[in-house]
């Protein structure tokens, strides 16, 4: 790649990712109320992402004899703490400190 096609490679991704930032303050004012579907997607999205991240997590894991026994856990150990604690940052790193404690230490 020669400095001329980095160079535009470069200002092409700087455009882009600024786009991808001042659009929705262009397209949303702060006066005005965003569409209600707008308002919808921002309230269920996040638990749609959280879903599906935990399906496309548990698709290779094989749940025959021993083997998902660690991901069962965790995921427990997730909605438990979850529904007690009420922390999303704190759920997701402790059940991932729990899932490799048990990956590492116990199901080898």
């Amino acid at each position: 790649m020669t400095t001329t096609q980095s160079i535009l490679t470069i200002a092409a991704v700087v455009l882009a990712t600024m786009l991808t930032r001042f659009l929705p303050f262009l397209v949303f004012p702060e006066g005005r109320k965003p569409p209600a579907a707008i308002t919808y997607l921002g309230t269920v999205l996040p638990y749609a992402v959280i879903g599906l991240l935990v399906v496309y997590c548990l698709k290779d894991a094989v749940f025959t004899s021993w083997h998902g026994l660690p991901e069962l856990i965790a995921i427990a150990f997730i909605v438990v703490l979850h529904k007690w604690r009420k922390n999303t940052l704190l759920s997701i790193a402790a059940g991932t400190i729990l899932y490799m404690v048990l990956v590492q230490n116990f199901f080898r």
